[in-house]
């Protein structure tokens, strides 16, 4: 399917050095081009062609290859990170918001240290230097939510009686993506094997959707449950 393109595909060793993050994945690569050549390669098969389709927004693996090498790939890299950093950070607000609905000092209190915690997460996230650091960067905010899963799940907090497993179903997956993305599995069983399907970068894209998806169920019902008012706040 790729010789109908005129171009010739890359191995890890000839492909661009700020590419070569995963030594598993040996052949596929595309060759650097311009905007135009980025986006013809939606129409013919290469090993970035899933993660294309399978990312929530194209942009940075449709133009990873583009020629203006680093720099270019650099941006784009800060890009999918504050994508990854809002929806971890917003589809928070709403689960920290009605788990304390009945406490509104000890919410706001919440809600501002979640912001500052984030707004680390996010600064170490666009910083990072590795896979490893990118996925500890978001640390600060897994560890806030468990607490805030914590106090729920002790009844101590209010919310939707269904949405707690949704997001604690939310966090496994996305961890569970992320440990899976570094760890280069299964890749690193067999290298070669999964240059163009079902490698880890794919994997972690497929967890990352159903995480969010299970995001969206549980504060979708914890907003019908707020908007009801049904519930009752332990007289004082």
């Amino acid at each position: 399917m790729a010789r109908k393109t005129g171009r010739r595909l890359l191995s890890w060793a000839n492909s661009p050095c700020h590419l070569q993050f995963n030594p598993f994945v040996l052949t596929g690569y595309r060759p650097t081009s311009g905007t135009l050549g980025c986006v013809y390669s939606l129409f013919y098969l290469h090993n970035e062609l899933g993660n294309i389709y399978i990312h929530g927004s194209v942009l940075y693996h449709l133009f990873m290859c583009h020629h203006g090498g680093s720099r270019v790939y650099t941006r784009l890299l800060a890009l999918d990170m504050c994508g990854v950093w809002l929806a971890n950070s917003l589809g928070a607000l709403p689960m920290i918001h009605c788990t304390l609905a009945c406490w509104p000092r000890l919410r706001l209190l919440a809600l501002v240290a979640h912001a500052f915690l984030s707004t680390i997460a996010g600064w170490q996230a666009l910083t990072a230097r590795s896979t490893v650091a990118r996925l500890r960067a978001f640390g600060w905010q897994a560890t806030a939510h468990l607490l805030v899963f914590a106090v729920r799940g002790m009844g101590l907090g209010t919310g939707a009686p269904g949405s707690l497993p949704c997001y604690l179903r939310t966090e496994a997956l996305a961890l569970l993506g992320g440990l899976v993305n570094v760890a280069r599995l299964p890749e690193r069983w067999k290298p070669g094997a999964f240059d163009y399907w079902c490698n880890s970068h794919q994997i972690m894209h497929l967890l990352s959707v159903i995480s969010i998806l299970q995001l969206h169920a549980g504060v979708v019902l914890d907003l019908i449950w707020a908007a009801h008012h049904a519930y009752a706040c332990p007289a004082d």
